[in-house]
């Protein structure tokens, strides 16, 4: 009666139901076998099909017998509780209309899928960091090998140096609107419009190859690099619509422009002729 009461389950009834399933099983291969059998092992026709149906309604009446005492004992296993720290949501699961108005379904859904996408934000997080050194090798010609292995950091920069920074990027580039805000306190954050989707196909596929450029310029240990990087980057789509395809050699493909920039050398590419 402890184990009834403390996981909702009876589990001597859960252990006879697990034979009663094996039991299910057997005799349903009995009558495939009956079945591929056939009819056998008499001397007259009409003897073989007699001893054929009896046979085989002998099978079905065993599977019959073992269905129905595989569904007595699924009503006596119960239900196991639900162990999520879900606090007093767990009283919606009492809604007599859950067929209707299915919240707690839905509720557990999402909190499976929050823990999932916290689990694959940390490995891709680690992945990043540790891959950061190498991509940045590649970009300046070094060989990541001379590289020390990146070590994954926090770092905490004073204010000061961070307006500093942000401050010659933008002197860098003159003709790029950049703003530095801080709404919560030290934290700063860059504002560079690139989330806002556009109307138009060109500027959907800069945004796209925008938002690849973000995870591949990855340096932690030297953050004002990788600022630098990728606005230098982001500049050199100021010829987007002047810049012929370095592969093909055309303005226009599928009328599109070059929409790609190459990461270590900004030379114009379409999608196809990157590849």
């Amino acid at each position: 009666m402890a184990d009834v009461l403390s996981v909702g389950v009876n589990l001597d009834a859960f252990a006879q139901a697990i034979s009663a399933i094996q039991a299910l099983r057997s005799s349903v291969s009995r009558v495939f076998d009956c079945l591929k059998d056939g009819m056998r092992n008499k001397e007259t026709l009409e003897g073989r099909e007699k001893a054929f149906i009896a046979h085989f309604q002998d099978n079905l009446h065993s599977v019959n017998r073992d269905l129905n005492e595989l569904e007595r004992l699924s009503n006596l296993v119960g239900k196991p509780s639900e162990n999520h720290p879900l606090h007093n949501s767990g009283l919606l699961s009492l809604d007599p209309v859950q067929d209707k108005t299915p919240l707690y379904s839905q509720l557990l859904q999402a909190y499976k899928w929050s823990n999932k996408l916290q689990y694959h934000a940390g490995l891709a997080s680690g992945l990043l960091n540790q891959q950061s050194l190498k991509r940045s090798a590649n970009q300046m010609g070094v060989s990541a090998k001379r590289r020390p292995k990146a070590q994954p950091t926090t770092l905490v920069l004073p204010p000061q140096y961070v307006d500093d920074v942000i401050s010659r990027i933008d002197r860098m580039f003159p003709e790029m609107s950049i703003h530095l805000s801080r709404p919560n306190g030290s934290s700063a954050m860059l504002l560079l419009d690139i989330w806002s989707k556009s109307n138009y196909q060109v500027f959907q596929k800069v945004t796209d190859h925008a938002t690849t450029a973000l995870l591949h310029y990855q340096l932690p240990q030297m953050p004002d690099v990788v600022v630098r990087s990728f606005m230098t980057w982001l500049r050199s789509y100021i010829k987007l619509f002047q810049a012929p395809c370095q592969r093909c050699g055309k303005f226009l493909q599928d009328g599109l422009p070059p929409t790609w920039r190459d990461f270590r050398t900004l030379e114009a590419f379409h999608d196809t002729c990157r590849q």
